[in-house]
């Protein structure tokens, strides 16, 4: 596959404090779409690696720092048509892994500019709520229940 193309695996990571306090951003190409953390894996890359490179490049935030938990969860969903470009022709659908970071409280970030506007820490339930990807709204909804909280 050439370097050009995007492989079809990628990570979500729910950035999260420990009493569920989520960071969102929100995207340059797409202004009012909030998301957690994401992107494509490089090639030879193992899925931890991806998820700590998009955490640094996306946040300026070291995973190694804190707790980054692979929740060994798989979602496959069909690619939306105004990104299908950047996938090798035929390429129609993703597989997404998720994972969570949790800080010891609310941290400032740096946003990559060519990727997101702005950022917001928000109550989890407002979090799953805003953001556009159901996959990320059903992970942010299993936060309580992953980091055992009451």
């Amino acid at each position: 596959m050439p370097a050009s193309y995007k492989l079809p695996v990628s990570v979500l990571v729910v950035i999260h404090t420990a009493d569920l306090q989520v960071l969102l951003l929100e995207r340059a190409d797409r202004p009012g779409f909030w998301q957690s953390v994401t992107g494509s894996q490089d090639a030879g890359e193992t899925l931890r690696q991806t998820a700590w490179r998009e955490v640094f490049e996306e946040t300026a935030l070291e995973a190694d720092n804190f707790e980054l938990v692979d929740w060994r969860r798989e979602n496959r969903y069909e690619i939306y048509a105004r990104w299908r470009g950047r996938y090798a022709p035929g390429i129609t659908h993703n597989t997404e892994h998720v994972f969570s970071l949790r800080l010891p409280g609310i941290l400032p970030v740096k946003l990559a500019a060519r990727e997101h506007l702005q950022c917001m820490w928000l109550p989890w339930r407002d979090a799953s709520d805003k953001v556009f990807s159901w996959s990320n709204a059903a992970a942010i909804r299993d936060l309580p229940r992953r980091s055992k909280h009451p």
